[in-house]
């Protein structure tokens, strides 16, 4: 199948196709003599697999080291709950810290009278805040 037929078939586009490509993260297609772009079926099960790890929000080095334990077939399945529960882990510090912040967001805001006066407790505080949020 050509590029349009492999992104419809895996939903991601041709020009993440092409991006995947020119990154190393999946194989260059094969080519016919007129120097179209082939993809089989595997391939396109390579694309889907890569669409899903992306809706999980793995980086692209995560997916290169998933494809790698995916495609090893004397792989440890240990190995890949390893790589998902270190996710979990920076998942589980980014849920924190996002809570952090609209919690602090959340007491600006209640602290805002929101009227006609041009006296603003957010912006005050942003412009004179010696802190950050780590």
């Amino acid at each position: 199948m050509n590029i349009g037929q492999a992104a419809e078939a895996s939903g991601v586009t041709a020009k993440m196709i092409r991006y995947y490509e020119s990154i190393g993260l999946i194989s260059a297609a094969s080519r016919t003599d007129a120097g179209y772009r082939q993809y089989t079926d595997r391939n396109v099960q390579t694309l889907r697999f890569i669409k899903r790890s992306r809706e999980l929000g793995f980086s692209l080095e995560r997916i290169r080291t998933l494809l790698g334990l995916w495609e090893d077939r004397g792989r440890k399945s240990a190995d890949v709950k390893k790589l998902a529960r270190q996710y979990i882990a920076e998942l589980d510090r980014d849920i924190e810290k996002l809570q952090t912040i609209r919690n602090e967001l959340q007491n600006l805001a209640n602290s805002c009278h929101g009227d006609l006066r041009p006296d603003c407790p957010i912006l005050d505080e942003l412009a004179t805040a010696q802190h950050g949020c780590h």
